[in-house]
């Protein structure tokens, strides 16, 4: 017995997993049975079935998010379930497998930024990461921001959540008011110089056109970051950033008002700012965590809130954001053929 274990080869990306279970089924009763998520990195699989009705209407294409996990990210089941209980088909890929080219982004309609430590922030919260989309360039020559760019000059979008939204900044997509992805703004340490974990209030920028947001006034949520304040250098860009509607989260008080005061304010962020979105509202950041918060029973008062009201809706505040953005995919799909058929006619 002087055979060596044979170890995995640590150097190399894994290798596509792929699905061999065939395509969508119409059943009798007018439903169709499509595949539930499946990652490319085994043990981030599910083969629970999404069902959607079809009835009265043509069956349509599952809206597909991918969600990038590894080098320390670790909201990337949390940010699946969301998509999944909101209808998409979402998929859990290592970034490797984007870098490497196993898998491409445009196959996507909605790529995914989840929170974690990503590099253990060892030089800043998603520093490292970003400078790896930024710089690494493929056989092709090219990075994945290049790709990343062309995906949302497709129409497509793109949102980060903590870590993720440091990421975002850092690669200068947020809030991007001159265009060429040169960060503007920065996140750096709470203002109250240590790690914040607590439950928040945010309130919508009436303002804002991003359809994340759509019809949502607030919500509340929670936080768990040590580097979750914004930092906006320049009175004109500040300006710039109101006058425009991207600063369209704010955290309030318990009133809704948007305040600086702490705790309310966890981190002490320039306009008392939760999330950014982009010139084009297509992309998407935030410091809180609306993937921790799908059902009443996340909520640490839920049982008091449930006695008090026993109508209250069982979903919790978080899941509306990926319903807006599920939505908004599948009506920008549905209106394509519309239009082609009015060109034909």
């Amino acid at each position: 017995m002087n055979e060596k274990p044979l170890f995995p080869d640590l150097n190399s990306p894994p290798k596509p997993q792929r699905d061999e279970t065939g395509p969508a089924q119409t059943n009798a009763d007018g439903t169709v049975t499509v595949l539930g998520y499946k990652s490319i990195d085994g043990g981030h699989e599910s083969t629970e079935p999404l069902g959607h009705s079809t009835q009265g209407t043509a069956a349509r294409q599952p809206v597909r998010a991918l969600i990038l996990t590894g080098f320390g990210i670790n909201c990337e089941e949390e940010f699946a379930a969301a998509y999944k209980q909101a209808g998409a088909e979402p998929t859990i890929v290592h970034l490797n497998q984007v870098l490497h080219g196993h898998v491409s982004i445009h196959d996507y309609d909605i790529l995914n930024f989840p929170g974690g430590f990503s590099f253990g922030d060892d030089l800043g919260s998603g520093v490292v990461l970003a400078n790896k989309l930024r710089y690494r360039k493929n056989t092709e020559g090219r990075t994945l921001l290049d790709d990343i760019k062309q995906f949302i000059a497709n129409g497509k979008f793109v949102m980060g959540i903590c870590n993720g939204f440091q990421v975002l900044v850092k690669l200068g997509l947020l809030p991007n008011l001159s265009g060429n992805v040169t960060p503007e703004v920065t996140l750096t340490h709470n203002a109250s110089g240590r790690y914040e974990d607590r439950w928040v209030r945010l309130k919508v920028n009436p303002k804002s056109s991003s359809p994340f947001l759509k019809g949502i006034d607030s919500m509340e949520v929670p936080v768990r970051h040590g580097e979750g304040r914004l930092i906006i250098k320049g009175e004109e860009t500040l300006a710039e950033i109101e006058a425009r509607a991207l600063n369209c989260l704010a955290y309030t008080d318990y009133d809704g008002s948007p305040t600086d005061v702490y705790p309310h304010n966890p981190n002490g962020a320039d306009l008392n700012c939760a999330g950014l979105t982009d010139t084009t509202g297509q992309v998407f950041g935030l410091m809180p965590h609306p993937e921790a918060f799908l059902s009443l029973y996340n909520h640490p008062d839920w049982a008091r809130r449930k006695r008090q009201n026993p109508g209250l809706s069982e979903e919790g505040d978080g899941l509306r954001l990926f319903r807006n953005i599920v939505e908004h995919v599948q009506s920008q799909a549905a209106a394509v053929p519309q239009e082609a058929s009015q060109f034909s006619s």
